[in-house]
């Protein structure tokens, strides 16, 4: 702790009252030491005398606490001034004490009290903190991670989402998965580069924007295009940019198209196999200008498979203590030796899986990780 007094007198007083605590004294004569001394110290209470000679009042207390907001202040007071010392508080003391009615458990008592004090008025503004952080991420939550609109009860829909680095706010990967008028599933997985808050809002734009246009029957071919120039004007970096993977599985569910805009191409499991699905063709990411195409690729996937759409931050991570990257090769033997051949693409599977790429990686994943499933059953029938 820190005596800030300029009366030697009263300074060894309050140093023999010390004398028999646990507590470590320090001592500076003036306000400007005071703030010297605590930029290079760290200090649980502040002694501060009101009369000093460089800072007169109040003052002394706002020079103080300003820079230091997480230090209990106790103000000491003459005789005369102890209504002083009452309005020490308002300006951000936690205690006053009058010197000529001081002992040392009287003092050792407004020490701690003090301290407890500050230490609890931390503690509710960091859980006022999270409360909004828990608000926001529950509002972010509701945007990117919807509730798919489907009805073929052929088709299965899980997803696993993780902020990178176990962050309380959602980044800006979003998924969402609807079906057309005519009976196709349309799925999209997107990854806006960048994390925190901005990033998610133009995440959720996104994924509402396209969800939109695939209820509304806008022209598959022209769905990167829209959102292309969507994200040039919702953006508010130049720089912002965006990787979109979509499928569209036929109303038969045996085959689809998947477009690629930037982004890795899904896996498909068939049988006792997964795979890559390739060789796919791929379009520039959103957001960085120049032609205007995003090929499409058809595909077969026969009677019962399952899809897996993911962003990058699943495969980014290190491959075990060795430290190298993990890759689309590792990350397709860690799916292998994984559940999800055996237990199929439920959400606490993916959620395992992640799990296990985490614990490769030595951490959380620096990345955000979102995966999505897609999973036909033949024997369900048609809707």
């Amino acid at each position: 702790m820190l005596l800030v007094e300029d009366d030697d007198d009263d300074a060894l007083l309050v140093g023999d009252l010390l004398e028999t605590t646990t507590l470590r004294l320090n001592r500076v004569a003036t306000a400007a030491e005071a703030e010297l001394w605590l930029r290079g110290t760290q200090a649980d209470c502040v002694l501060l005398d009101l009369g000093l000679p460089d800072a007169s009042g109040l003052e002394a207390i706002g020079a103080l606490v300003a820079p230091n907001p997480a230090i209990a202040v106790v103000v000491l007071t003459g005789d005369s001034d102890e209504q002083r010392g009452i309005e020490a508080l308002g300006a951000g003391a936690e205690d006053y004490l009058v010197k000529g009615r001081i002992d040392t458990g009287t003092l050792f008592r407004a020490i701690r009290y003090a301290v407890e004090r500050k230490t609890a008025e931390r503690a509710r503004q960091e859980l006022a903190v999270a409360r909004t952080l828990a608000a926001e991420n529950s509002r972010l939550q509701r945007g990117l991670l919807p509730d798919p609109i489907v009805g073929d009860p052929r088709i299965a829909i899980a997803a696993a989402y993780r902020p990178g680095g176990r962050r309380l706010l959602l980044g800006g990967d979003f998924y969402d998965v609807v079906e057309d008028a005519g009976g196709r599933t349309h799925a999209v997985i997107g990854d806006v580069c960048g994390h925190g808050p901005d990033e998610a809002a133009l995440g959720v734009r996104l994924r509402m924007a396209w969800r939109t246009l695939v209820l509304a029957g806008a022209p598959d071919d022209e769905l990167f295009a829209t959102l292309d120039r969507l994200l040039e004007h919702e953006r508010d970096e130049a720089g912002l940019f965006t990787s979109i993977a979509t499928v569209i599985v036929d109303s038969g569910c045996r085959s689809a198209t998947v477009r690629l805009a930037g982004h890795p191409e899904p896996f498909v499991i068939a049988g006792s196999t997964i795979r890559r699905l390739e060789p796919c063709a791929h379009g520039h990411v959103l957001g960085i200008g120049g032609a205007r195409r995003w090929p499409a690729t058809e595909v077969e996937l026969g009677d019962d498979w399952a899809l897996l759409l993911y962003t990058d931050g699943l495969y980014e991570g290190r491959a075990g203590d060795g430290g190298g990257r993990l890759g689309i090769g590792g990350l397709l033997d860690v799916m292998a030796g994984s559940s999800l051949l055996t237990d199929g693409a439920q959400p606490d599977v993916l959620a395992a899986l992640i799990g296990e790429i985490e614990q490769l990686n030595g951490s959380a994943l620096s990345d955000d990780v979102a995966i999505l499933a897609l999973t036909c059953t033949s024997s369900a029938g048609p809707a």
